[in-house]
């Protein structure tokens, strides 16, 4: 296979699409809110071994990419909830390939 015979010449579209969701937890936390809507919490327990810092940091860089929608219920104690965007929806396939891939790969 040959990859030179693709023009980036205007920038690499793969290049874009990894600056997007290329985060260490980015694509897991996609991955999981596949499903819907997760609180900070369910969410931090699902991804994994990921620092509270961290997993704050990559869904603000989601939400500001788009990608995900954060929804602050005005109770107390706070109720924050994310969930996928229209935009967001759309790397389902993408996030399905990568999981079957890492199912056959590992």
């Amino acid at each position: 296979m040959r990859f030179d015979r693709y023009d980036c010449s205007r920038g690499c579209p793969v290049e874009a699409a990894l600056e997007r969701i290329g985060g260490k937890w980015k694509g897991v936390a996609l991955y999981h809110l596949l499903d819907g809507a997760k609180r900070y919490n369910e969410l931090k327990r699902n991804v994994g071994n990921v620092t509270q810092r961290m997993l704050t940091k990559q869904l603000r860089e989601l939400e500001q990419d788009g990608l995900i929608i954060r929804t602050v219920f005005p109770v107390v104690p706070p109720h924050v909830e994310y969930s996928l965007s229209n935009k967001g929806r759309t790397l389902e396939p993408i996030l399905l390939a990568l999981r079957d891939w890492g199912e056959s790969y590992a």
